[in-house]
């Protein structure tokens, strides 16, 4: 896929995410760059935002298998990653997968669920695979985890680890929305909703071949060396608890590459 084709596939899912979200330009550029670098994004700001939103008419933008799941206290792994059975009728065990074994995942309030549900997202963000009774398991590209949850509530609630929080490539604010926008979306909104309406525009072979050409965008040693020096800047202030991870420097250099390619500065 040429890089004009990335653009291009960037547009349509942006155009018809568009029809449904008022606004919120930079945080659906960043759900596309996200989605075409591989990385998982972490949605936080107060209910009502549209954060579900989003995530839903992104998915109904793309032909691939979406599933949500509803984080709360007492989520096990298991009922993520799936449980083997014992099927009477054939008298062996069967796996049943769980909800993890799709292309886009929607993790609502993922700070709800215990530290042992929140760390078993792990494995499957970072190396999209799962080990379940010794066995790994690849999942499916492409594979993408949209997660929210709310920052101003703490009962109930535990707070994501600097290692589960590493795995995101994004960390987004929604915003409220203007004035203008406010009046956009009580229209919009007033008789119907929009996502009922849009279709897919993009399918999951679309998206791996964006996912698979991107890295072909140079980047000079001088911008190596810029990136690597913001980097280092976060190690060294001193109102920076942990600096970015060389696992972080990488999501950066994807991020820009995919950046470079929705702004035109790359065919």
């Amino acid at each position: 896929m040429s890089m004009d084709s990335i653009r291009e596939l960037a547009e349509r899912v942006r155009g018809n995410v568009n029809r449904v979200i008022v606004g919120k330009e930079d945080v659906i550029d960043k759900l596309l760059i996200a989605l075409i670098a591989s990385g998982h994004v972490l949605l936080e700001d107060v209910p009502g935002t549209g954060k579900t939103l989003l995530a839903k008419a992104l998915a109904e933008s793309l032909d691939c298998s979406f599933r949500r799941i509803q984080f709360t206290p007492d989520l096990l792994p298991s009922d993520l990653s799936g449980i083997h059975f014992f099927n009477q009728k054939h008298a062996e065990f069967e796996f049943r997968p769980g909800p993890l074994f799709t292309n886009i995942l929607l993790a609502d309030e993922i700070n709800r669920a215990t530290p042992r549900t929140q760390s078993s997202l792990l494995e499957c963000m970072e190396e999209r695979q799962i080990s379940i009774d010794g066995e790994t398991r690849t999942l499916q590209r492409p594979f993408l985890v949209i997660a929210t949850q709310n920052p101003i509530e703490n009962q109930g609630t535990f707070p994501l680890p600097e290692a589960q929080l590493d795995r995101f490539l994004f960390k987004i604010r929604m915003g409220y929305p203007s004035t203008e926008e406010g009046l956009a979306i009580l229209k919009r909104f007033k008789e119907t909703n929009p996502l009922a309406h849009i279709q897919s525009v993009a399918g999951s072979a679309d998206i791996i071949a964006a996912q698979d050409a991107y890295s072909a965008v140079t980047a000079t040693d001088d911008v190596l060396s810029y990136l690597l020096r913001l980097v280092e800047r976060t190690r060294e202030h001193k109102e920076i608890a942990v600096g970015v991870s060389p696992r972080g420097s990488q999501a950066l250099l994807k991020a820009a590459q995919v950046h470079a390619i929705l702004r035109g500065g790359i065919s």
